[in-house]
């Protein structure tokens, strides 16, 4: 719910009590809304409304409401208002005889960030209708108006009650798609809802009110998920296709002992499938292939115990994600497994037919994170709602905590689409895909990640004897990787270091010098190797690099295989972590085969590694630039050391070896000099050594040393 938790609460409501005569609307109501939106439901007469009245002065009211901080309970509505706070009321409430323009001009202050201009940007279809009177409005204009009318007062929080009521449901998409965009644009919101499925979208937090009080406060995404839930409270629900049966909401302890506080069972349809008249018995062999794995946790009910957030206090989850509309069958099927070896575990629903799953993390839950909402996601377009669920999903689980391990099946859309958001989680938490596409070229979706791709074999298309097994190999094997994970002891320190193998001599110096104190992480030069090494330190777990071999520039600026991207150095800048660099192998671009070098180097000077790889010398104008783009970066980082071997920069740039050329290096020096603004915390410094000598190494570590704080005692074993 909390974009931002610093601060007082924009609304904090603390025993609200509002009478009407003898009858008591509200019984002390508590409720917080710390920032962003939040929605309110209930069943008819429990109170909403007259919680919008109360906070907005029109009802007497006890106890307090503060907005951010400061009380405004007591105060007049006009006062209120005055203070920040918009009111859209139920029934939206026009003026039949004014236009749309004179609705927005009658309200115009003339200052703050909202104007009629902004308005109409924001809600093309009102600047459309803006000569239209407000009895001419189809019923999402008119909500539209309601809203723009209060959005020019420019308040600091917009209490909505009842947005979607009476609207057609292609009009509550709309309001829903306004709600979220209202949310990126800073407004703070209150919304008061009987849609169960506009509160779950639009707020990431539900405060389900029963009798007056605020009953209980939910993660938008369980509640919708859970419809006996939804029954129980708010008289909806069990209106959507789910074939999950619910477990009894207790374990039975077992004979002659205690019940356990989390047990496993399963539970058997004798139908599978919805039988017709012609229907023959159902074989025994598919009930049991057809069996769902339930858990049970004494002295609370399974809806109960899944209401949380995606993990508790000090848990951990595994999510198994992918399209439930199409591969539901084989997802529930992995969940079951690894829900039978006792690991908390939930569905995320990828799919993007819009249909209720029964997935504890639903699709409209994780198609609010797109930048435009659901909206950017549920569209008619396939190409374009897989890419925006794939954003989707991406930003979601990158503002998730808790989990420890993601495993998901599917084809390559499926596989497209769950691929991102796995990059984005930590080295070391166990990353699974099984799919089509594992057994050709993988590159682009592992990238620099530590996934771990699985061919299905057959396609993923039900279960059968093949799926079976290599769906329950996934499953028990991304079972295994979070069971080990915990076994896993804490290393020395590490510190990443870039090697390439004209390089190798130096960097096997520096890491036996650091062994005693430090762990080092080499990563091969090779485009791949330098962003691996940098998503570690984006992730906070590598806080030092030793940059010797800085290759990949080369390759990026002159068109090699091995290049890097724009984004090389990025982590240590935005992360702001000490740096020593060298320039590596930067006398070299690599090719593949000779007939693979680009007809506009011809003439240049080659040296053939193996049949597979070209290298080609860098001229003094090639370093140069390299030199300039390098010298750039350098300039954005906080704390950097970068040591140039004048002798050379690979085993090739030495006396009598193919690539010397003191004059190409010179150039790259000069450079790099030239541009860098050096300070006490940015140096380079000139070595008369060849990057592979043992004094060239030697100054490398003490750089380090200098920058990491000296040697580290030895970890006790």
């Amino acid at each position: 719910m909390a974009r931002d938790a610093a601060g007082p609460p924009i609304l904090e409501v603390k025993g609200l009590n509002v009478y009407y005569g003898a009858s008591h609307a509200l019984q002390g109501v508590d409720l917080t809304l710390q920032s962003g939106v939040l929605s309110v439901v209930g069943r008819n007469g429990m109170g909403k409304t007259t919680l919008c009245k109360a906070i907005m002065g029109m009802v007497p009211s006890s106890g307090s409401i503060r907005l951010g901080g400061e009380e405004i309970r007591g105060r007049s509505s006009t006062e209120i208002a005055r203070m920040g706070v918009g009111y859209v009321p139920q029934g939206r409430r026009l003026w039949r005889s004014l236009t749309v323009d004179e609705h927005l001009k009658l309200m115009a202050r003339g200052n703050g960030s909202w104007s009629v201009e902004r308005i109409y940007a924001t809600f093309p279809r009102l600047a459309e209708r803006k000569n239209n009177g407000g009895g001419q409005l189809s019923g999402g204009e008119s909500q539209m108006l309601a809203i723009s009318r209060a959005l020019l007062l420019n308040p600091r929080l917009l209490v909505m009650d009842e947005p979607t009521e009476g609207l057609a449901p292609v009009i509550v998409a709309q309001v829903e798609d306004m709600l979220v965009r209202l949310a990126e644009e800073g407004v703070h919101v209150l919304v008061i809802e009987q849609n169960i499925g506009v509160a779950c979208e639009v707020a990431p937090n539900v405060a389900i009110m029963v009798n007056g009080r605020v009953d209980r406060l939910l993660d938008a995404g369980q509640l919708a998920a859970d419809r006996d839930l939804q029954q129980r409270l708010l008289g909806v629900g069990r209106h959507a296709h789910d074939d999950t049966p619910r477990p009894a909401p207790e374990a039975a302890a077992p004979e002659g002992g205690h019940a356990a506080a989390a047990t496993v069972a399963k539970v058997y349809l004798s139908n599978p499938v919805p039988p017709t008249r012609w229907s023959r018995p159902v074989p025994v062999r598919l009930i049991e292939q057809a069996a769902r794995t339930v858990s049970m946790t004494q002295g609370r009910s399974t809806v109960e115990a899944e209401l949380r957030p995606l993990a508790g206090p000090g848990e951990e989850v595994v999510i198994v994600a992918g399209t439930l509309d199409t591969k539901g069958e084989e997802l529930r099927y992995i969940r079951d497994i690894i829900r039978a070896r006792g690991h908390a575990v939930r569905l995320a629903d990828l799919s993007t037919s819009g249909a209720h799953s029964g997935a504890e993390i639903p699709a409209h839950q994780i198609a609010a994170f797109h930048p435009r909402g659901a909206s950017g996601v549920f569209v008619s377009d396939r190409g374009e709602a897989v890419a925006g669920m794939t954003l989707a999903f991406e930003r979601w689980i990158a503002r998730q905590s808790g989990i420890a391990g993601i495993v998901s099946a599917g084809g390559s859309g499926g596989t497209a689409m769950v691929a991102p958001a796995m990059r984005r989680l930590p080295v070391g938490v166990p990353k699974l895909i099984v799919s089509t596409m594992a057994s050709g070229s993988i590159a682009q979706y592992v990238g620099a990640s530590d996934i771990t791709m699985m061919h299905s074999v057959a396609d993923i298309a039900g279960l059968n004897a093949i799926t079976r097994r290599v769906l329950a190999n996934a499953a028990n094997g991304i079972a295994g990787m979070v069971e080990s994970r915990a076994a896993i002891p804490a290393g020395l320190p590490p510190v990443g270091i870039t090697m390439f193998g004209v390089t190798t001599p130096c960097v096997r110096q520096v890491t036996e010098a650091l062994k005693r104190d430090h762990e080092c992480l080499v990563f091969h030069a090779t485009g791949t190797g330098g962003a691996a090494m940098e998503a570690l330190v984006d992730q906070g777990l590598v806080k030092v690099i030793i940059d010797v071999t800085t290759t990949e520039i080369a390759d990026m600026m002159m068109g090699g295989i091995l290049a890097a991207t724009e984004d090389r150095f990025g982590a240590v800048i935005r992360r702001k972590v000490p740096w020593v660099g060298s320039l590596g192998a930067l006398d070299m671009v690599n090719f593949g085969a000779p007939d693979t070098v680009p007809p506009r180097y011809a003439g240049r000077r080659l040296h053939r590694h193996n049949p597979q790889i070209t290298l080609m010398r860098t001229t003094a104008e090639e370093n140069a630039a390299m030199g300039r783009w390098i010298g750039e970066r350098i300039n954005r980082m906080d704390v950097a050391r970068l040591l140039i071997p004048e002798g050379g920069l690979s085993a090739l740039d030495a006396p009598g070896e193919a690539f010397h050329d003191p004059a190409a290096d010179r150039a790259l020096f000069e450079a790099l000099e030239a541009t860098v603004r050096q300070t006490a915390a940015r140096t380079i410094e000139r070595l008369p050594h060849h990057i592979n000598d043992p004094a060239f190494a030697a100054a490398l570590v003490a750089a380090f040393r200098t920058l990491s704080g000296g040697e580290r005692k030895r970890r006790a074993s």
